[in-house]
């Protein structure tokens, strides 16, 4: 996904330089003071800097995530997957099983000649992989339109309260 998307910083879903995938040094800005002394100019009269310390966590992470997970924004996170996922899956589910039996119950109908050497089998067959393929496409269509951005600034708002990566 491409960050420049023309959305300010300040903007939902803009670039943010607390992001942890995000370096700033691997891009080429926000080099260090001093760089220069670390490329092998280093005086050795100079202290080397401290590693900065992480601020003390006001909740701890299991508080945090159990908040996060009663919020209401993650309930609607989860409810539009599953409105998507489990009718999906039942029908596609039915569709297979409708298959499989209509294989074994009803050999003289899946063994009809459709066209030349087609028969129904097959194209039921053919049917499973265009569906299965179908279903992938709608399913990351659906994540990507209606949970992708819910579920983005949940996380954002979960590592300002975890402190980032800090375990």
């Amino acid at each position: 996904m491409d960050k420049q998307d023309g959305r300010s910083a300040g903007e939902p879903g803009g670039v943010r330089l607390d992001d942890p995938w995000y370096d700033a040094l691997a891009s080429g800005w926000g080099e260090l003071e001093g760089a220069t002394e670390a490329a092998g100019e280093w005086d050795s009269r100079q202290r080397p800097r401290p590693v900065p310390v992480p601020e003390q966590r006001a909740a701890p992470h299991d508080e945090i995530y159990l908040a996060v997970q009663r919020s209401a924004a993650f309930q609607e996170v989860r409810r539009r997957y599953r409105r998507f996922v489990l009718p999906g899956t039942a029908v596609f589910l039915a569709w297979y099983l409708a298959y499989v039996i209509a294989a074994t119950a009803a050999p003289g109908l899946m063994a009809h000649r459709v066209a030349g050497a087609l028969n129904v089998a097959m194209l039921a067959g053919l049917g499973q992989f265009a569906t299965t393929f179908l279903l992938t496409w709608a399913y990351a269509r659906h994540a990507r339109l209606r949970r992708d951005s819910a579920a983005l600034d949940i996380r954002w708002e979960t590592q300002e309260l975890t402190g980032g990566n800090i375990r």
